[in-house]
Order: structure tokens, then C-alpha cells, then sequence
């Protein structure tokens, strides 16, 4: 089979080179090798090759990582319940799921994507299936936490830096038909452990996550595929220079401001709605409504995207991720936290779906697996301690008002650094951003 870059006449001997300075400019691929420009700006924006690459990701069913608050609420209740709500957050916090991304960017760029992809695949898979083996706190920290996170984080920025080698002009739909996959996992993950639990015990039921996410991975590491040549961009591991572009350094830290507070709500809201009196049986299905309201949030993110712009579009959605994070603690029924369950997948949904976008037009499509890499990586810090931060609140105060307080202040202050981003990029407070 003629693969898609002999077909375009783009297979070189080696990797063609792009200078640093020319992967910080704003205009994607103007200073790229001739071949690599025409073959970045002819990307088919659809297709069966094309669309068969993002379907694949939505395989994947992220939402394994984001179904974190049904597992907290049960090892506080059953397996683990001699450790705090902080303790315990730390496990799935500690999933790096965007630490990975400065090397598996890099790796990207250079044309290293099927091997760790495939590899990393079958580990995700393997930790599933030992995590049901697991009795003490310290084999969950390793298992589902750090290693879990370590594969999902080789995966994620190859699977998201791919989308650039396919769409242009429908970038934006395209990251959040991918991003739908945390959904769709996100959905069906509660459901099943809601449903699986009672019946077949908690050893089996994430067994049966495990058989899901061996197909789900499967069928996406057959189908998913670059279309570019690889391209090697001088400077290693990291490229110092794009932070003279003060949007992009200024996105960076916002990249870790929201994740701060981003995670808190769906971490604790089953483990909320238990200490308000909701029956036993519903908290799971808070968690699945979140994420089933997200795929909504995510797919019309893109759609909005498209035609406003990415930044347009992820601001007044991430002001009402924080106004809801202050709301959500003096949710008192099982009604209320429905309300706030749909209303913030939505919102959050947004966010998620459009976040890499940004960084991605902030330099060279040659250089975009070490660019956005390098924002995961930075990302990463506020996702490793955000929801520990909000636990050990949770734990002093003994209740949720401080952790909402906490969590909603740092994400509005990430929308401000959002404001100011976009400022930098159009130099005027209106316009497509």
C-alpha cells in the first residue's frame, strides 16, 4: 500500500529542518521548506483517510482518566477508607496525563508516532487490568495513577498533534469531534461501574474496563495515522524561543491556572452528593451526566470555533466553569446537582475540547507536537495538584464551600490571563481569535 506522503511526493531521505526562529512565526509554515508548505496548507479538511484518523481517537474513550471522581468515592467509602479525600486525590491526580507531552511532541515532529502509540496502548491496557489487583494505597498510586497516566500522557499529544497533519480550515471541529472520545468514555465508564459493582464485585467491573479499552485502543492504533513528512526542528527537547511570543507565555501559565480548579468539581461532586443525603445509587450517574453533557459542550466548541475563533469561543465558557465551581458546594438536592452536573459539562466540555488549539496556531504545523508539548507539559502542574489542593481544603474545613471558593478563583483568573492573550494576539479587543 502506497502510503499518503509517496503519494503527495513527500516521502524525503530524511527529515527536512526548520530553524527555531522560524517555527515562532505567527503565520503557520511561511518559512517551512517549499514541499512542507504546500503539503501543510493542501491538508483535505475531510475525507475517509482523514475522518477515519479522528474517529480513531474518539475510540480511544479518554474518558477512562476522566471518570476519576467514581473511583474517589469509592475508595473513600469502601477500599480505601482509612486515607483522607486528599490522599486518595493524589492517585488520580497523579496521573501525568500531559507531563509525557514535552518528549512524545518532540518524538512526533521527528516521525516517531506508531511504535510508542502501539506501545503505549497495550501499557494502558495492562494497568487496567492489574489495577483490580490492587489492595493498598501505594499499588493504586503506581498502577492507576502513575503509570496510567504516564501511557495516557505518550498517547495524548501524538493522537491531538496528528489532527494538524489533517484538518485546516476545520481544525476546530475537529478537536472537538476527538475530544468527544473523553466523553463518550466519560458516559458509558460511570454507567457500567454504577450498573457492574453490585453485580460482579469491583475486581470485575474494571476487568470489564479493561476489555473496553483493549477494542476501543485497538481499533484506534490500527486506523490512526500522520499525513506530513517529519520535519526536524533544531533545538532538542525544547524551544526556548517561542516564549519570546508573550501570548504564548502568557497562554502557558493560564494552561495552569484552570487546571488548578478545572477538575475539582467532577473529582468531588459524587462524594458530594453523598454527604447532602443523594441515594447511594445515583452519585455514580452525576459523574456520566457531566461527561455526557461535555460531548454536547466539546462538539459545539469546534463548530464555534471555526467561525469565531478558539479564545472567543473558551472564554465565557470558562467564566461559567468558575461561576458554577462557587455554586456547586450550596447544591442541597439531588435536582440542584443534576442542574449543575449538565451546565458545567458544557461548559467544561469547551475548554477541553479547544485548549491545545490556541498554542497550535502560535508557530510553525512543522514545529506544532514540540509546541503543544511543551504547553501539556506546563499544563500538567496545575492537574497534578489541583484536586489534592482542593481535598486537603476539603479535609481542614470539612466541607465544600472552601475547595469551590478555591477552585472557582484560580479558573477566573485564568480567564483574565485568557483576555489578555487574546489582546496580544489580535492587538485590539475585538476580532477572530
Amino acid at each position: 500500500m502506497v502510503s499518503p506522503n509517496a503519494e503527495l511526493g513527500l516521502t524525503p531521505p530524511e527529515p527536512d529542518t526548520i530553524r527555531d526562529d522560524q517555527a515562532l512565526d505567527e503565520k503557520p509554515c511561511r518559512d517551512a521548506p517549499e514541499k512542507y508548505v504546500k503539503c501543510a496548507s493542501e491538508a483535505p479538511d475531510g475525507g475517509f483517510k482523514a475522518w477515519s484518523v479522528i474517529v480513531a481517537y474518539v475510540f480511544c474513550c479518554f474518558g477512562y482518566a476522566n471518570t476519576w471522581g467514581i473511583f474517589q468515592d469509592y475508595y473513600e467509602q469502601v477500599l480505601l477508607s482509612d486515607k483522607s479525600p486528599s490522599v486518595i486525590a493524589w492517585i488520580g491526580s497523579i496521573t501525568f496525563i500531559f507531563l509525557p507531552a514535552l518528549v512524545t511532541g518532540r518524538l512526533f515532529d521527528l516521525g516517531y508516532f506508531k511504535i510508542p502509540y502501539v506501545t503505549s496502548s497495550c501499557g494502558l491496557v495492562v494497568c487496567t487490568f492489574l489495577t483490580a489487583e490492587c489492595k493498598q494505597y501505594w499499588q493504586f498510586f503506581l498502577l492507576q495513577g502513575l503509570f496510567t497516566g504516564l501511557f495516557s500522557g505518550i498517547i495524548l499529544p501524538q493522537a491531538l498533534s496528528v489532527v494538524s497533519h489533517w484538518f485546516c480550515k476545520k481544525k476546530g471541529m475537529a478537536l472537538g469531534i476527538v475530544s468527544a472520545g473523553s466523553s463518550l468514555g466519560g458516559t458509558l465508564f460511570p454507567v457500567a461501574g454504577q450498573n457492574l459493582i453490585p453485580l460482579i464485585g469491583f475486581k470485575w467491573t474494571v476487568r470489564v474496563f479493561g476489555f473496553m479499552m483493549l477494542v476501543s485502543l485497538g481499533i484506534a492504533s490500527l486506523a490512526i495515522d500522520r499525513r506530513l513528512p517529519p520535519v526536524n526542528v533544531k533545538g532538542g527537547l525544547l524551544n526556548l524561543s517561542a516564549f519570546r511570543n508573550p501570548a504564548y507565555t502568557i497562554y502557558c501559565i493560564a494552561g495552569v491556572a484552570c487546571p488548578l480548579g478545572l477538575y475539582t468539581t467532577l473529582t468531588y461532586l459524587p462524594v458530594s452528593a453523598t454527604a447532602v443525603g443523594v441515594s447511594n445509587n445515583f452519585p455514580f450517574y452525576l459523574t456520566a451526566i457531566a461527561n455526557a453533557a461535555s460531548g454536547f459542550g466539546r462538539l459545539s466548541a469546534g463548530f464555534l470555533a471555526d467561525r469565531i475563533g478558539p479564545l472567543n469561543v473558551m472564554i465565557p465558557f470558562t467564566s461559567l466553569v468558575g461561576i458554577l465551581t462557587f455554586v456547586w458546594p450550596y447544591a442541597s438536592n439531588q435536582g440542584q446537582l443534576i442542574a449543575i452536573s449538565v451546565i458545567y459539562g458544557i461548559a467544561c466540555g469547551t475548554y477541553v475540547s479547544l485548549f491545545v488549539a490556541p498554542p497550535m496556531a502560535m508557530g510553525d504545523v512543522g514545529d506544532v507536537g514540540r509546541r503543544v508539548g511543551m504547553f501539556l507539559s506546563i499544563s500538567s502542574l496545575g492537574t497534578l495538584a489541583g484536586t489534592p489542593i482542593s481535598g486537603a481544603i476539603n479535609a481542614r474545613t470539612g466541607g465544600f464551600q472552601g475547595p469551590g471558593f478555591y477552585a472557582g478563583g484560580v479558573v477566573l483568573l485564568s480567564v483574565l490571563l485568557l483576555f489578555v492573550v487574546r489582546l496580544l494576539q489580535l492587538g485590539r479587543l475585538y476580532g477572530k481569535c
